[in-house]
């Protein structure tokens, strides 16, 4: 549906350290793109690539802000030692025993089940291009799809050396995030467009004929209130490259803040292996989604 960069897409990343695989697995999970807004966030042993200086995750045509990729072993050692980040002390979950995720960027709210890790605000998670060489500076921050503010399922749920360099490479069984999407039209385009972009990006890519997706949006209300629409990719028979690699589905949630901004909550995560993320709690999840105050970007 999308062509070129699709609405909401980052343009200023610059490629740095490994760091973790977000779902997905594999020669394709290694185009998945991690990053930390404000700090150079690293961990030992995961595996990806951590992208710096985001301006922030929608198409809004700027130019590349970021600094040139440079981290010192100390600095990532650091970092990787600050707390998880937690929830805001301000928002209260709707569900019982459960843990709050907040975007002040773009002003939502939603929760997500007690084993969940929160990351923090800054942080955006998505998946690069695997057709692209990103040994080429003019693709540094070239990217399918990103989120901000996500949320991580079951973060080491699959161990690999996909690429065979030696290094174990950790695979997590489900994200969730919200983002921008500056230049759409309506929520159904950002709910189908995005679906299918996800699962491409984490499972299928170079190729999409093994992608099923909703070719129309339908529309759907949260508890709080919140109408937007909602679209769902699934791939089904993946070629399996690596044993961390698995069939995945997106669904996304297309809606509008409180400044009238287009905002995109998908979740995204491996189906057909053990322990898949039902549906019935993707739903719940989703049904969670609200307006957090005002947003600080429009």
């Amino acid at each position: 549906m999308w062509s070129g960069q699709p609405p909401g897409d980052e343009r200023d990343l610059h490629r740095q350290n490994p760091r973790r695989q977000p779902p997905g697995g594999g020669d394709r999970a290694k185009v998945v793109a991690v990053v930390a807004v404000t700090a150079i966030v690293a961990a030992v042993g995961l595996s990806g690539f951590l992208l710096l200086g985001a301006k922030d995750d929608r198409a809004d045509g700027g130019g590349n802000t970021a600094a040139p990729p440079s981290a010192s072993k100390s600095a990532t050692a650091s970092a990787s030692a600050s707390p998880e980040p937690h929830s805001s002390g301000t928002e209260r979950p709707t569900v019982p025993g459960w843990k709050v995720v907040v975007n002040p960027k773009f002003g939502t709210a939603f929760d997500v089940p007690a084993g969940w890790k929160i990351e923090k605000p800054s942080e955006l998670i998505g998946y690069e291009d695997s057709t692209l060489d990103y040994s080429d500076p003019a693709n540094w921050g070239k990217s399918i799809v990103v989120m901000s503010a996500p949320a991580i399922f079951r973060e080491n749920w699959c161990l690999s050396d996909g690429d065979k360099n030696g290094r174990m490479e950790n695979t997590s069984l489900a994200m969730v995030g919200t983002k921008g999407s500056q230049g759409s039209k309506s929520t159904a385009e950002v709910a189908v467009g995005l679906a299918d972009l996800w699962v491409y990006g984490g499972y299928t890519q170079p190729d999409r004929k093994n992608i099923v997706h909703d070719r129309t949006a339908q529309p759907y209300t949260t508890r709080s209130g919140v109408k937007g629409s909602i679209a769902w990719a699934r791939s089904r028979d993946t070629p399996r490259k690596d044993r961390c690699d698995s069939d995945g589905k997106a669904i996304t949630f297309g809606f509008k803040n409180s400044a009238g901004g287009f905002v995109a909550w998908s979740l995204v995560g491996a189906t057909g292996v053990k322990g898949e993320l039902p549906d019935a709690t993707i739903m719940k999840i989703l049904s969670t989604v609200r307006l957090h105050g005002k947003p600080t970007e429009s």
